[in-house]
């Protein structure tokens, strides 16, 4: 049993997203502000909070016009129905499957509405919606004033929303038949808790907390396990353990007691000396020791060291209290999840950023074992019991991506609003449904690269393919050197930037993926003229009647590939959707062309290599051949920087800079505006 699909709409940046889970570990990755933390903030509001409770700010902007919609509706004395229809709601379906052939279903039951024997999903549906019955005292409350102008009173309107919103909306919770949308049957806020049991571990675990104190992050979960140890429904081996450490208090609190008291028949002489006399001077202590307070407050964590001196939690590397932490955590969740009198039908818990302070060996390490952890705590707590969890893990980093199953990648990309000017929301890419056939061999291609080589591109503003060695080295210095002739907002420096080296004859695979990941794109690829009457070996620029670069041919087709046409074509061809190509062409026009990299290099920077002559094209094709390309490319990368970057290049990297700009760049930053909040009850000088 597993939750297969999770559908919200209106939620902060979730404006209308699809995300399906895998069977136990989804990887969710993408550029900051995409949704990832919207959804483990929706995730924590449902699952972890005591009622699911929403404000006017959890709507997505693109939402906000909605509420002023229907206020106009309802000003103008329109039907209920249809003034509801317009308000905004903040919703999300889960898709729970299940195996029909169970022997029992235990708490989905509640859930399952239809009667097709064949049906093995299970729909819950979560609105956040006005209450019935709420809708002119809703809008009564508005208090708008009518001689202000429209800007003015909208203003005035969307200020008090945020507080009749919190008072006038609810949740609401309902199972719906999968085959009949209109099959509903309402249920208490409950059965979802008790459902699925859900975890989060936040990517703020205060572990970095050392300036004024020891750090005792790791020692308070103590507390967690022990409460969860001592349930009645705890396995007998933690009952016992609990029992172990109470009868060991009682004891100290004996033996204080004992200690005390006699201290305290001493003083009884003293109170004489005050005037005072006791009517019962038996005057005794009792201390009470609380088990789950003084594993909290007072116990630490601390790791050996020598000579009977332990060192202190926070005496030990971030990276390695974080992945202790993380996996005390997890160790809780499972050991709450065992400890429960009924099984939850599913567990879910949400990581965030586990890549925090480790080093990227350990990152890889970390999410390829992730999935054996439930049989390893299985093993640990004995028995037969399966752990039946469902991992969601959100981070930044490449080696967790690279190492993760393809399949199992969930790409957040964040776009502009279409309907709601100045606000953006995400998208969700699967790769598992569009790239998860690998008899395709381009797919199959693609699995295998990205398992081998750091996923940059799912973490990337921009991405540049290129052909090999020289390109790479050279690359960063190029692209400064174009900078330096850029406006400030459109440098690609300032901008994150991928590099992939690729090749000509595997460039063109990438393109469907560039293009789904929407990924504004630079192919920088070598000409690679050929001539057919010298059985189609390498030449010249101006010998050349084809081209042997696949990218070229995928790029154009089997038509226009002649060498003289390529040099040819205007920008413009060069360019499709938020792809462009760039190949040698000449420095200026009627001038030779380069072939590949190192002799268009030696053609832009002809008085640095000597080129000139009665044929300069030859001359620089003698200087290309049998060069040690890696040692060429460190030397004008390191030693050597006084030279012109090919025009090819430059033309290339400039459509780069300024094509596809993220949201916040080339405009001003964004204002910031400070909200004092101040409690009623202050404002009331309570």
């Amino acid at each position: 049993m597993q939750i297969k699909k999770i559908e919200v709409k209106n939620f902060r940046l979730l404006k209308n997203v699809e995300l399906f889970l895998e069977a136990r570990t989804t990887l969710i990755v993408g550029r900051n502000n995409s949704g990832k933390t919207s959804l483990a903030e929706l995730f924590r509001r449902l699952l972890l909070e005591n009622s699911a409770n929403f404000r006017l700010e959890d709507f997505s902007l693109g939402a906000h016009a909605k509420f002023w919609e229907a206020f106009e509706l309802a000003s103008a004395g329109k039907e209920e129905p249809e003034v509801r229809a317009a308000l905004p709601v903040i919703e999300v379906a889960l898709t729970v499957e299940y195996d029909k052939a169970a022997a029992d279903l235990g708490l989905l039951g509640n859930f399952i509405v239809d009667l097709n024997p064949d049906c093995v999903e299970a729909r819950i549906y979560i609105r956040y919606e006005l209450e019935d019955g709420k809708l002119m005292p809703f809008f009564d409350a508005v208090g708008l004033d009518a001689k202000a102008g429209k800007e003015q009173q909208q203003v005035a309107f969307f200020e008090a929303m945020k507080d009749l919103v919190p008072s006038h909306y609810k949740c609401c919770l309902v199972a719906i038949d999968p085959n009949d949308a209109t099959n509903r049957k309402p249920l208490e806020w409950s059965r979802l808790r008790a459902l699925i049991q859900g975890d989060l571990i936040t990517a703020h675990r205060g572990l970095d907390d050392t300036t004024h104190k020891d750090n005792d992050s790791l020692g308070k979960i103590l507390s967690a396990l022990f409460a969860t140890a001592d349930s009645e429904s705890a396995a007998e081996s933690d009952r016992k353990t609990v029992a172990e450490l109470k009868a060991a208090v009682k004891e100290v609190q004996g033996s204080i007691d004992k200690s005390f008291n006699g201290q305290l028949a001493n003083l009884l002489p003293a109170f004489s000396l005050f005037g005072y006399r006791l009517p019962d001077p038996k005057l005794r202590t009792e201390t009470q020791l609380d088990v789950e307070l003084l594993l909290k407050d007072h116990t630490r964590i601390r790791y050996s060291g020598v000579n009977g001196v332990h060192l202190p939690e926070a005496y030990n590397g971030l990276g390695a209290r974080n992945l202790i932490f993380i996996l005390l955590k997890l160790f809780e969740a499972f050991k709450a999840f065992r400890a429960k009198p009924t099984s939850p039908a599913v567990h879910i818990v949400f990581i965030e950023e586990p890549e925090a302070h480790l080093h990227p060996q350990m990152q890889e390490v970390f999410i390829q074992k992730l999935s054996e952890i439930a049989q390893v705590f299985a093993n640990i707590a004995g028995g037969d019991q399966l752990w039946p969890v469902q991992f969601v893990v959100s981070t930044h980093s490449s080696h967790m991506a690279n190492k993760a199953s393809f399949d199992a990648v969930r790409y957040f990309l964040s776009a502009a609003d279409p309907v709601a000017a100045n606000s953006f929301s995400s998208k969700i890419k699967d790769l598992k449904r569009d790239f998860g056939d690998k008899a395709d061999a381009d797919n199959a291609f693609l699995h295998q690269y990205m398992s081998q080589t750091r996923c940059d591109l799912l973490f990337a503003d921009k991405v540049i393919l290129i052909e090999g060695t020289t390109e790479r080295l050279l690359l960063p210095r190029m692209t400064e050197k174009c900078d330096a002739g850029l406006p400030a907002n459109t440098r690609l420096g300032s901008q994150y930037v991928a590099v992939l080296e690729v090749g000509g004859a595997y460039a063109h695979v990438f393109f469907k993926l560039l293009d789904f990941l929407e990924l504004p794109a630079l192919i920088v690829t070598d000409l690679d003229t050929v001539n057919a009457a010298n059985d189609g070996k390498a030449c010249k620029a101006s010998d050349g009647t084809g081209t042997s670069n696949a990218c070229i041919k995928a790029w154009f087709g089997k038509v226009g590939t002649v060498p003289k046409d390529l040099i040819a074509k205007k920008p413009e061809d060069k360019i499709s959707g938020i792809r462009r190509i760039a190949y040698q062409v000449p420095e200026k026009d009627r001038q030779p062309c380069g072939r590949s990299f190192e002799d268009a290099f030696m053609l832009a920077n002809a008085a640095k290599f000597a080129i000139g002559g009665a044929d300069p094209e030859q001359s620089a094709w003698d200087g290309a051949t049998g060069l040690k390309k890696s040692a060429f490319a460190l030397k004008y990368a390191i030693e050597d920087g006084e030279w012109a970057v090919p025009r090819y290049v430059a033309e290339g990297l400039a459509w780069l800079a300024g094509v596809g700009m993220p949201p916040e760049a080339g405009s001003a930053p964004a204002e910031v505006k400070v909200e004092v909040a101040i409690p009623k009850e202050a404002a009331l000088g309570k």
